[in-house]
């Protein structure tokens, strides 16, 4: 098997305050074969003073690793993520948010290592690369480990109990990210309904999905979808009817309340 590229695309829009620290932390990866592509919304605070002091850095420094920087409008987070899929370069695409980071300097290698140890037939790449996440607070300390953890072998099914692996730990063949969009009709969970068409995807073409046995991330307790979680669960609702159907949707959101009163 010849050596594994990442692509880590970071979809950012006035991130002024966060961005350093993703971008230190991509920096900071042992592993050579990585491509670093930002795709900025046009910010309008010191985003982009970040991005450039950073590129200069990159450019003063001998590292293998790639930089590309996009600054222009979009029509919002998931119209940017589609617009990452189809810039990125490496075989495996992951989305790492501004403010999120990687796990520890290792994590790709580690990662790499992973598949190789794996002996694929015919050196097929996995679908899908997932591992686990921790949470931190906004000056990157941690907070807990994620309350949904995936299962030694996920299958797409698995996500009618949730999302169990979040897309800070969702590498993706970059092949098959080009080939299935995130959908522009949600808002906040388009990510959950992305995950879930990629693994049917997977399945369908008999390709493995690969569990690394790592924390992969440690991402913000505050995102988007946090900010609006009432519209996020509704969405999800909808997301979830749509590929496991009515019955079984409405029967796992009765053992979600049930497990909430349950633990009060």
């Amino acid at each position: 098997m010849s050596n594994i590229s990442f692509t880590i695309a970071t979809v950012c829009y006035n991130a002024a305050d966060t961005i350093e620290r993703t971008l230190h932390s991509v920096g900071a990866q042992d592993y050579p074969f990585v491509e670093h592509l930002i795709i900025d919304g046009a910010s309008k605070d010191a985003t982009l003073n970040h991005l450039h002091l950073w590129e200069k850095q990159q450019e003063a420094m001998p590292t293998s690793h790639k930089l590309v920087v996009v600054s222009e409008p979009d029509k919002g987070l998931y119209d940017a993520m589609n617009k990452a899929l189809r810039l990125a370069t490496g075989d495996y695409v992951l989305f790492l948010n501004a403010g999120d980071c990687f796990h520890s300097p290792t994590t790709l290698s580690d990662i790499a290592r992973s598949i190789q140890a794996a002996e694929y037939p015919d050196g097929q790449l996995p679908a899908v690369l997932y591992g686990d996440t921790d949470l931190v607070d906004n000056n990157g300390q941690f907070l807990r480990h994620r309350r949904l953890s995936p299962p030694e072998q996920l299958r797409w099914q698995d996500f009618q109990q949730g999302m169990l692996v979040c897309h800070q730990a969702f590498f993706v063949r970059t092949d098959l990210g080009r080939e299935i969009n995130y959908d522009l009709s949600y808002r906040f969970s388009a990510d959950y309904d992305w995950c879930l068409r990629i693994m049917q995807r997977a399945e369908t073409l008999a390709l493995p999905l690969h569990n690394t046995h790592l924390v992969v991330a440690d991402y913000l307790a505050e995102g988007m979808t946090t900010r609006n979680h009432r519209a996020s669960l509704l969405e999800r609702f909808h997301i979830m009817k749509r590929h496991f159907g009515t019955t079984k949707t409405i029967a796992q959101h009765a053992w979600f309340v049930a497990r909430t009163l349950l633990k009060r």
